[in-house]
């Protein structure tokens, strides 16, 4: 596609699909369309493409398999199904014949490792993400608070009374004081509360349940997320949680251990105008960090000050913490 400049001349426009092709150029094995943004993202290729609309790895990977589906001259080859993985064509005779089989075999001996890190060790990272990350918090400062489920008053259900985190944001440094006030005055639309559920892992086997508890638990706040820290990938698994987020409005954030500043929100969460303020008042009854989470919000929105000390912890060496508390080594 080209664009007409003010002069007259014709300039080319950088594609999803010239992105594509730069990076399976160089590489070594066929690869998944995340492992194409992400490689394209590494070689400061991504910056080149203007794009607008749902994530731009989705939009990676309509194109490319819309491109070998219906383009018989395509450059691009499908290779595999679960994942489906591309190649440049032009490359194909380089591929060994069991080129499929041996990355399975590798992948099959990642999943057999199992963390040694548990689910409430990924808080600190959902912690960082939601503040220090520029495309979830979109330049806001957005604070934490880890909710406990055995301090709720009904034991066997409270793993889909409550999520495991919430999240707030007051534009306290970002508006006026007397646009504050008014605001107070009229409908406090400038409060933002947040849901997080969090899951070491998402897979065909456990999404449908993780998804629903989820919802169960998030369905309140103006914005809720079901968050992983590894999610297969499968092309059937990720069509169904994008069906998912479509249908229930649940966004889903994949939070990257090894790579946390390039962790992402696969799927964004539907925003709802207004809150649920009969589950809300139930959720205070059940559980007390939930009701004093409330209680500090309403505190700092009165006092014009947010007290960090009464929500989690920003760990400032995030790295560190990772090395230390998960046990994976990163790259420096």
């Amino acid at each position: 596609m080209q664009n007409l400049h003010p002069q007259g001349l014709h300039i080319a426009t950088y594609s999803f699909l010239d992105l594509a092709h730069d990076v399976l150029r160089d590489a070594s094995k066929p690869l998944t369309y995340q492992e194409i943004w992400q490689a394209g993202t590494e070689a400061a290729l991504v910056a080149k493409v203007r794009t607008s609309g749902k994530p731009p790895w989705q939009t990676l990977g309509s194109q490319l398999y819309v491109e070998v589906r219906d383009n018989d001259a395509s450059m691009f080859v499908k290779v595999g199904k679960r994942p489906a993985r591309f190649f440049l064509a032009a490359r194909q005779p380089e591929l060994p014949p069991d080129v499929i089989a041996r990355i399975e075999r590798e992948e099959t001996k990642v999943k057999d490792t199992k963390p040694d890190y548990h689910e409430r060790d990924l808080h600190a990272l959902m912690t960082y993400f939601a503040y220090a990350n520029p495309t979830f918090n979109r330049g806001r400062s957005i604070f934490t608070k880890t909710i406990l489920h055995e301090k709720s008053q009904r034991s066997g259900y409270n793993e889909w009374i409550h999520p495991d985190m919430v999240g707030f944001y007051l534009p306290l440094d970002d508006w006026r004081p007397d646009v504050i006030e008014f605001n107070r005055l009229s409908d406090n639309n400038s409060l933002r509360l947040f849901s997080f559920e969090l899951k070491r892992r998402l897979s065909k086997s456990n999404y449908r349940e993780a998804y629903f508890q989820a919802v169960s638990n998030s369905s309140w706040a103006h914005e809720g997320y079901l968050v992983a820290a590894e999610i297969v990938q499968d092309d059937e698994l990720l069509s169904e949680l994008e069906r998912l987020a479509s249908s229930f409005g649940i966004g889903i954030i994949h939070l990257n251990p090894a790579d946390i500043d390039g962790s992402t929100i696969l799927y964004p969460a539907r925003g709802r105008g207004t809150l649920d303020w009969e589950t809300i008042n139930k959720l205070c009854e059940q559980n007390p960090d939930f009701e004093r989470f409330l209680q500090d919000v309403k505190i700092d929105f009165e006092s014009r000050r947010i007290h960090q000390a009464e929500f989690d912890e920003i760990v400032k060496d995030i790295g560190k913490y990772i090395r230390d508390r998960l046990k994976i080594a990163l790259d420096d």
